[in-house]
């Protein structure tokens, strides 16, 4: 048999396997053609479907990706992924101490520029690291600060419409006048030097502003111009942002603190509270409620005569009148106990037939006692 032969009778038999599959899916889709109708039938006796294609946008709106929402919040699976970091962890007292820091800062600023300054809190929230570091306006300057007794570190990010504004007006620039600002050039020197006291006033406010709650000194590391250099955790840690607003007349800008939760973990506990009153975690009707309770307290006392180490045999064998002799002096102080916990010491003596001992000495609590 030749070649072309051999070829031909190939082309026969793929023809033939090609016509028999088609017909097997011819079967079927004519099959499913009348089970679908008869679903949709059903369906529009029930007034539902068994089985329904979602188109693209469904699918896009089903996953959080539609863009038609025009940077509204997000919704379906994304909204999910996301609710995880927005409910991260409520921490109540940390927007308290923002709060005294806005107030510490209003009066340190107008302090340093000598003009009307005021400094305003427009958020707290809660962001991946990551996105944060990608959301930057650039140029900025970013500030890299260390918490000392924390031993962790922070960023501070000033905008430039701030640099600009806190350099004209350190410089002597008029009121009211807007700053020049001068884009696509990397920060000079002075300009560097002047933002750096700003950080270095905002810092101080900062700690001032933990201080009440848990002491703690943040101080400056460095200045970066670039995001990629000014990384202090990994990309997907959760971080509490500070969006604060300066504002010196017609001049101001923003300034952003970003604190990652491993920097705030060692006063989580403290943050964790409920702001009450002025004293920072403190409620002073609990407190006062319970030592008047405390003082109704009754607490039985035991004077110990004194004590002797005797076999259990001779115990076995007491009676009724057996005396005991104890190496205890009419002199000696005798020891006031609380359980099992010695209390005072004090002389014996007798008043209005009873007998009394008088308190002198305060036992101090031994190191085993106190764990």
């Amino acid at each position: 048999m030749s070649d072309d032969e051999e070829i031909a009778q190939m082309s026969a038999e793929e023809q033939a396997m090609m016509d028999e599959w088609e017909s097997m899916a011819g079967g079927d889709d004519d099959g499913g053609g009348d089970s679908d109708a008869e679903a949709e039938d059903e369906g529009g006796q029930n007034g539902e479907t068994d089985a329904r294609i979602l188109n693209q946008d469904e699918i896009d709106s089903l996953l959080g990706f539609d863009e038609d929402d025009g940077g509204g919040e997000t919704s379906g699976v994304m909204a999910l992924i996301n609710s995880a970091m927005v409910n991260y962890e409520r921490l109540p007292m940390l927007d308290i101490v923002f709060d005294r820091l806005v107030r510490l800062m209003s009066t340190s600023l107008r302090n340093l520029t000598s003009d009307n300054v005021e400094v305003s809190l427009d958020q707290v929230s809660t962001v991946r690291f990551g996105d944060y570091m990608n959301s930057i306006p650039l140029p900025a300057m970013i500030s890299v600060f260390k918490a000392e007794e924390w031993d962790d570190n922070g960023l501070m990010v000033t905008d430039s419409a701030l640099i600009y504004s806190i350099v004209d007006v350190l410089l002597g620039g008029r009121r009211g006048s807007a700053s020049i600002r001068v884009e696509g050039r990397p920060y000079t020197t002075i300009e560097s030097k002047l933002v750096e006291r700003l950080i270095h006033v905002t810092l101080g406010d900062l700690s001032s502003a933990f201080d009440p709650l848990s002491p703690v000194s943040f101080n400056l590391d460095r200045l970066e111009t670039n995001p990629r250099f000014a990384t202090i955790t990994q990309t997907g840690n959760a971080c509490v942002l500070a969006r604060l607003r300066v504002d010196m007349g017609e001049r101001g800008g923003r300034m952003e603190i970003l604190i990652p939760y491993a920097t705030l973990e060692p006063i989580r506990e403290l943050l964790l509270q409920m702001f009450m009153g002025e004293k920072f975690g403190r409620d002073s009707i609990w407190e006062n409620h319970l030592t008047q309770e405390l003082y109704k307290t009754d607490v039985q006392l035991q004077a110990v005569l004194g004590e002797v180490s005797l076999p259990l045999g001779t115990m076995l064998n007491w009676k009724v009148g057996d005396q005991i002799m104890l190496n205890t002096l009419i002199s000696d102080h005798l020891e006031l106990r609380c359980g099992q916990f010695p209390m005072f010491k004090g002389p014996v003596g007798q008043k209005q037939d009873y007998i009394a001992v008088k308190i002198e000495n305060y036992i101090e609590p031994k190191e085993d006692d106190k764990q």
